[in-house]
């Protein structure tokens, strides 16, 4: 018998643009520089709790359970600034504020990644959106309730909600609290095409056998 596990989608069920559901990785992206990405998905009530300065920005005032830190490329590159324009349009700054509430974060996240991904800007955070449409969050992760919970438990219902992730493919990291290892982020890992690999040597954990989960609000 299988058996479905509760879940729930990244923050909200994304809308269209234009009309039109996006594609699951845009070709613009695919190239020969990029070995792969990695997303970064932020634990938002862990991330406000541990950081007073954080919660007066808009994902912690208005509730956000998860954010997207960023979408990574790994390459060879040493330097992957841009000066190029972060401009999105109306209706794609909208979709790409459900994942991402903090523009100014978003045009920081762009400068800092833009030169090693082809493609502009709206080409870049439509990829994240795609990535976040696709992915399946335990539903302890959105829950009101803080609890603990053992992190090989965590692991294992990531990789059952999202076929096709391996143990070798997920990271968890975490900060102090109390005492408490706190359960703060999630790293993921891509091929260019848009499918879960292998984590690289320079992705790591830290997080210990147990973690606490900080309720959402």
């Amino acid at each position: 018998m299988t058996r479905t596990l509760p879940s729930v989608p990244l923050k909200l069920s994304l809308l269209s643009l234009g009309g039109v559901w996006l594609s699951v990785v845009s070709p613009q992206l695919r190239a020969e520089t990029v070995q792969g990405y990695v997303m970064e998905v932020q634990l938002t009530p862990a991330a406000c709790l541990m950081d007073s300065l954080r919660s007066k920005k808009r994902k912690c005032l208005e509730g956000y359970s998860l954010n997207i830190q960023g979408l990574f490329p790994e390459t060879s590159k040493r330097d992957c600034h841009t000066t190029s324009s972060a401009a999105l349009s109306p209706l794609q700054a909208k979709v790409v504020a459900r994942v991402m509430p903090d523009e100014g974060a978003r045009v920081q996240l762009w400068k800092s990644v833009g030169g090693c991904v082809p493609g502009n800007a709206s080409q870049y955070f439509r990829t994240i959106i795609n990535f976040a449409e696709r992915l399946k969050v335990p539903a302890e992760l959105t829950s009101p309730e803080t609890r603990q919970m053992q992190l090989n438990t965590v692991r294992l219902k990531f990789l059952q909600l999202n076929p096709g992730l391996t143990s070798a493919g997920i990271h968890f990291t975490c900060q102090n609290h109390q005492g408490n290892p706190l359960l703060t982020g999630v790293q993921l890992c891509y091929r260019t095409n848009g499918q879960y690999r292998q984590c690289s040597g320079t992705v790591t954990g830290n997080c210990p056998a147990t973690v606490l989960i900080k309720g959402s609000y």
